[in-house]
């Protein structure tokens, strides 16, 4: 789990890497750093959901990303609040870390 502050790096995966799949977090986001505001609680796992499987609660989070580095436009300061569940997310490798 994830607390409140945790800068975290959303996986940098594609359907074309692993086949058949429904990921759930937006192209844009991929392999990108961003920090958890809050946590929203466990819901059934949506990629399941969708082939029709059980599907186990898992933690969702809003997860907080700088507008500028996301779209080359807006200021400092301006933000892009996204729902991103909790395996689709990785502690961001520390700073100067590869």
């Amino acid at each position: 789990m994830f607390a409140p502050g945790t800068v975290v790096r959303v996986k940098r995966d594609f359907p074309e890497m692993r086949g058949r799949c429904h990921i759930r977090t937006p192209h844009y986001l991929r392999g990108l750093d961003g920090v958890v505001e809050r946590p929203l609680g466990a819901f059934p796992n949506p990629e399941d959901l969708a082939f029709g499987r059980p599907a186990a609660p898992v933690p969702l989070y809003h997860v907080r990303f700088e507008q500028p580095a996301l779209f080359g436009e807006g200021r400092g300061g301006d933000t892009l609040l996204v729902e991103i569940f909790e395996h689709w997310l990785d502690p961001a490798p520390a700073a100067g870390a590869a």
